[in-house]
């Protein structure tokens, strides 16, 4: 065989730079590089939010004093919560917040969507360890029955929410009270002040059924 016969090797050629190929590539690298800068960004991402600084009850006036912020990451929860900012003036809390909890922005309303009041009921015996605030009780009475004793105690308020207790020096001699406020509707309120208003006996009882308040 002739060496005019032997077929011709084929030359490799360097690509040139206007060679579509090579652009395309560096567009994919791009591309590439982009959305992995993207991604982290994205997983960084952080938002300034409202903290309780100590615990809040339902009906108290929001305060800054009450707040601080903080950054968290909310991972798709936005606009559930208050957000650093956020105008508070004029509003209540209509939930209890606890101390270092995010701020709801479910939690915070105008005293007028308050469906529930706070009374206060003075209570001589030991609370039970679980009548904390957040939590549920059950508010019985027992009348005067007119010969210096009371009478069979009467369920007034069921499951209602605790939401403050504090200790209180009685009126006469060293006898340590405590005071518990519980959120009381509109339908059991007259009920519940009448008795109080007749010196009856008001007794709060663990409802562990209810469990806590959300």
């Amino acid at each position: 065989m002739s060496s005019a016969d032997m077929p011709s090797a084929t030359r490799l050629t360097k690509p040139s730079w206007r060679d579509p190929r090579l652009f395309v590539g560096v567009l994919l690298v791009l591309a590439s590089v982009a959305g992995v800068v993207a991604l982290v960004r994205a997983a960084d991402t952080s938002t300034a939010v409202v903290v309780a600084k100590e615990d809040i009850a339902v009906g108290q006036p929001i305060s800054a004093e009450q707040l601080e912020t903080v950054d968290v990451r909310l991972g798709g929860v936005e606009g559930r919560y208050i957000v650093s900012g956020a105008p508070t003036d004029g509003k209540v809390a209509i939930q209890r917040i606890a101390k270092g909890d995010l701020v709801p922005a479910s939690s915070l309303g105008s005293p007028d969507a308050l469906g529930r009041k706070p009374v206060a009921i003075t209570v001589v015996e030991a609370l039970p360890t679980e009548a904390v605030p957040g939590a549920r009780v059950d508010v019985w009475i027992a009348a005067p029955d007119g010969r210096n004793g009371f009478s069979e105690p009467k369920l007034v308020v069921a499951a209602a929410e605790i939401a403050h207790v504090a200790m209180a020096q009685a009126a006469f001699g060293g006898t340590r009270e405590t005071v518990v406020q519980v959120l009381v509707d509109d339908v059991r309120l007259p009920q519940l002040l009448a008795a109080q208003a007749n010196k009856a006996k008001v007794s709060v009882v663990w409802n562990p059924a209810a469990g806590r308040a959300q």
